[in-house]
C-alpha cells in the first residue's frame, strides 16, 4: 500500500505528483469541470441561472439561505491546494535532475496561487494552509490581504523557475508567462498598478513579448481546433474520453473523464443539445451594437461569445444553433441568451459530459487590457492607448485613437471597462473585475436595471460567499464572513 512516506522517492513521483495537481483541477463536478464556471459567469451582471436547478438559480440570484452554499466548489479547491502542497513539500527532498525539480515546484506554487486567487474573491477570508493538513490542524482564518501576499509570493517565485514554453506532451503545462499573467491579476485586483505593470513588463515589453501575439481571427481562440496558440498565455486542458463513467480521479476502477462537462449544462435547451442550467443576460448583447466596425458590420465577438436569435445580423432564420436554424428551433421572438465560448457547436452537433475544448484562462488580449488599464491608473493614458488598439484593430474595429482620441483618465477608465466587457465576454473575468472596480457597492443601481439577480443584493454581506458552515462546526478556529 502506498503512503506519503514511501511515495515521494524518485522523479517519476514528482511528475505523478504534479500531474495530480492539474487533474484536481478537473476532479469531480465543482472546479473546472463544471463548477467553477458558473461562479464565474453566473455571479456577474453576465449570466443566471436559467435552468431547472432551483439552488443554482437561488446562489446565483443571492437567494440562498444556506451556510453551506458553494461549499462543494470550497472543497474542491482545498483538494486541489492539498495535492499541490505535498509536492512543494516534498519534492525538494527527492534526488532528481535540479531543473525539472525546481520547475515541478514552480507548477504547484502556480496552481497553489490560482486556488487562493479564487477563494479569496468568492470567500474573502479561507485559512491559509501552506502544508498538508493532518486531522489534528484547525486552521483559523487569514485576512485578504495576507492571502494576497502569499499568493503575490508563489507567483513570484514561480515565475523565476519556470520554463518560457514546453513542447510535445508538456505542452499546457504552466510557463513563466502564465505567472507574470496571474500576478499581474493579483497585484491589479489589489489596486496596485504599479506593481501589475511590472508583473506584465515581461509579457509586454520585455523578454517574453516574443513569445504572445493576438491571434488573426478571434474565435481561434475559443476552437478545439486552435489550442494553445500564440495568444493564449494559460489554459485548462481537456481532453475527450467517450468511454469516462466518472469524475474521481482517486477511483481506479472507472474511466476518467478527462474533458469538461461544463459545456452540456451551458448549451442551449430542448430541443438543443444542453440543459442550459446558465443562460447570460440581454444587455451584454445589446452593448455590441452600439459601435460599428470599419466596414460598417455589427462587432463579429458577439457571435464568437453568445448564441441567439440574431447571433446572424440577418435575424432568427438566418442564425445557426449546432447546425440548426435559430428560426426553426425556437421560434422568431424567442430572446434568449447563451454562452457560447466554451461549447463546441462550431464541430459538433451535441455536447457531451467529456468536452475536449480548453478553456482559455488567460488570453494575450487581456494582457493587453490590463496594461492600458495600469498605465492609465498610473497617470500615462496617451501611453495607454496604442495597447487598446491592437485588440480592436484584430476585430476590425476603429483604432482608439481614431475612435476617442484625447480621453481623460477618468474617461479612459470607463472606456477600458467597456473594452474588457466586449473582449472578454463569457471567458469568466467579469466578476473579478466588478469587484476590482467596486461596482458592488458604487454601481449597484445599474446592475439592479441589468441584472434582476441584484436585487437580492445585500452590501457588506454577499460581496463573499459563507465559509461552509460544516468547516465552521468542525474548527473552533474559524470564523463566519459577515451577515451570516
Amino acid at each position: 500500500m502506498l503512503t506519503v512516506e514511501s511515495f515521494w522517492r524518485d522523479e517519476s513521483d514528482a511528475l505523478k505528483g504534479i500531474n495530480s495537481v492539474y487533474s484536481a483541477l478537473n476532479r469531480g463536478s465543482s472546479y473546472y469541470n463544471r463548477g467553477m464556471h458558473f461562479l464565474y459567469l453566473l455571479r456577474s451582471d453576465e449570466g443566471f441561472g436559467s435552468g431547472g436547478d432551483i439552488g443554482l438559480n437561488n446562489n446565483m440570484s443571492f437567494a440562498f439561505t444556506s451556510n453551506n452554499t458553494s461549499a462543494d466548489a470550497w472543497n474542491a479547491i482545498f483538494h486541489a491546494n492539498f495535492r499541490a502542497n505535498q509536492v512543494i513539500l516534498n519534492v525538494p527532498q527527492i534526488a532528481m535532475n535540479e531543473t525539472v525539480k525546481k520547475r515541478i515546484i514552480a507548477e504547484a506554487k502556480f496552481l497553489r496561487a490560482l486556488n487562493y486567487f479564487n477563494l479569496v474573491v468568492f470567500w474573502g477570508r479561507p485559512p491559509l494552509v501552506l502544508t498538508p493538513l493532518t486531522a489534528t490542524d484547525y486552521p483559523a482564518n487569514a485576512t485578504p490581504e495576507q492571502v494576497y501576499a502569499q499568493i503575490v509570493q508563489d507567483l513570484s517565485e514561480a515565475a523565476a523557475d519556470l520554463p518560457v514554453s514546453y513542447s510535445g506532451a508538456d505542452i499546457g503545462r504552466v510557463t513563466k508567462g502564465a505567472a507574470h499573467g496571474l500576478l499581474a491579476k493579483a497585484y491589479l485586483q489589489q489596486g496596485k498598478f504599479s506593481e501589475a505593470k511590472t508583473a506584465m513588463d515581461w509579457l509586454v515589453t520585455g523578454e517574453g513579448a516574443g513569445n504572445y501575439a493576438l491571434m488573426e481571427n478571434y474565435a481561434d481562440n475559443f476552437k478545439q481546433t486552435a489550442e494553445n496558440n500564440r495568444e493564449s498565455v494559460y489554459e485548462i486542458q481537456y481532453k475527450e474520453n467517450a468511454a469516462e463513467n466518472g469524475d474521481d480521479d482517486t477511483n481506479p476502477g472507472i474511466s476518467l473523464n478527462t474533458g469538461a462537462s461544463v459545456p452540456k449544462f451551458l448549451a442551449p435547451p430542448n430541443p438543443g443539445p444542453g440543459y442550459a442550467d446558465g443562460g447570460a443576460r440581454r444587455w451584454i448583447v445589446d452593448s455590441f451594437e452600439e459601435e460599428r466596425t470599419i466596414d460598417d458590420r455589427r462587432d463579429p465577438r458577439a457571435a464568437v461569445s453568445f448564441l441567439y436569435d440574431n447571433a446572424d445580423e440577418r435575424g432568427p432564420a438566418f442564425t445557426m444553433v449546432y447546425g440548426q436554424v435559430w428560426q426553426a428551433i425556437y421560434g422568431g421572438n424567442d430572446k434568449r441568451v447563451w454562452f457560447r465560448k466554451l461549447l463546441n457547436d462550431d464541430s459538433k452537433s451535441g455536447e457531451s459530459f467529456s468536452s475536449p475544448n480548453n478553456y482559455r484562462m488567460i488570453r494575450y488580449a487581456d494582457i493587453l487590457l490590463m496594461y492600458a488599464e495600469c498605465l492609465n491608473e498610473l497617470g500615462q493614458t496617451a501611453t495607454a492607448y496604442p495597447y487598446v488598439d491592437r485588440v480592436r484593430s484584430r476585430v476590425n474595429m476603429r483604432t482608439l485613437t481614431v475612435a476617442k482620441p484625447g480621453l481623460d483618465q477618468s474617461a479612459f477608465r470607463q472606456q477600458i471597462k467597456k473594452e474588457r466587457l466586449l473582449e472578454l465576454a463569457g471567458e469568466g473575468w467579469r466578476y473579478f473585475d466588478m469587484v476590482r472596480w467596486g461596482e458592488l457597492s458604487n454601481n449597484l443601481n445599474t446592475l439592479r436595471q441589468r441584472d434582476p439577480d441584484f436585487n437580492n443584493f445585500v452590501p457588506g454581506k454577499h460581496e463573499w460567499y459563507p465559509i461552509p458552515q460544516s468547516d465552521i462546526d468542525n474548527s473552533a478556529n474559524l470564523t463566519q464572513n459577515p451577515g451570516y
